[in-house]
């Protein structure tokens, strides 16, 4: 657990990223990337945000998940469709072994050393490969709209029905208007995942991990919006 700061304890959140090339000054290399928007949307909610790039080695993976005081399973490129036994799209991004392996990994330790976390988008995803679950690969196929990413690039947004029962419930209530941005979503819910939101079309927009004490995950992307309420909600668990 991190140390008592003077103003009360600073859990340690930790955000996966990417590795992806980037320019920098004159430099154009390999860098671990996360958007800004994760790491502000940790601090206005009193932690403090630890950078978790996708590690080559696997060793050590567990130490980290008992390490840190909550995760955050941040968006991102699609998971490789053969860890679920399904055959590639031709809308489906191109796979990212290492980061798909580090953050299925990850997942699973975390499931198994009880830590509080919130997936995000593509994180939900990771999430419900890691329990046994499978994804939808191109929703506008599915649903016959462009909704949950109107524009390439942008977010979009759309409202979603919320089970006042559910942890996300008891922190958003009975509905939300959320910032979007997903062309994937949850097919076969993983083991032990509970829907708990939907969108008008029924696609599952949040799910919750039941039995863990904080295991939330949302299709959305609320670091994106001006709700910090998900954020508030992990840290105060991560600090307990």
């Amino acid at each position: 657990m991190s140390e008592p700061s003077p103003g009360g304890t600073a859990p340690l959140i930790g955000i996966t990223a990417c590795q992806e090339p980037a320019r920098w000054g004159m430099w154009v290399r390999e860098a671990a990337l996360l958007p800004v928007s994760y790491v502000r949307s940790v601090e206005r909610a009193g932690g403090v945000p630890v950078l978790l790039p996708p590690a080559a080695s696997l060793r050590g993976v567990g130490a980290l998940a008992g390490r840190l005081d909550g995760i955050v399973l941040a968006g991102g490129a699609d998971v490789d469709p053969e860890l679920y036994g399904a055959e590639r799209h031709a809308e489906t991004d191109p796979p990212q072994p290492q980061r798909d392996r580090f953050e299925l990994a990850l997942a699973r330790a975390v499931v198994d050393a009880d830590v509080p976390f919130l997936a995000i988008c593509r994180g939900m995803q990771v999430l419900n490969v890691a329990r046994g679950g499978t994804l939808v690969q191109h929703l506008p196929e599915a649903v016959g709209h462009e909704r949950h990413a109107p524009e390439p690039g942008k977010m979009g947004s759309h409202p979603v029905r919320i089970s006042p029962s559910s942890m996300i419930g008891k922190v958003l209530g009975e509905a939300a208007d959320v910032p979007t941005l997903h062309h994937q979503a949850v097919g076969r819910l993983g083991k032990g995942l509970a829907a708990v939101a939907w969108a008008d079309d029924q696609v599952v927009e949040a799910a919750e991990l039941q039995g863990h004490r904080f295991g939330l995950a949302v299709q959305w992307h609320p670091e994106e919006g001006t709700d910090g309420r998900l954020f508030e909600a992990l840290v105060a668990a991560a600090r307990g």
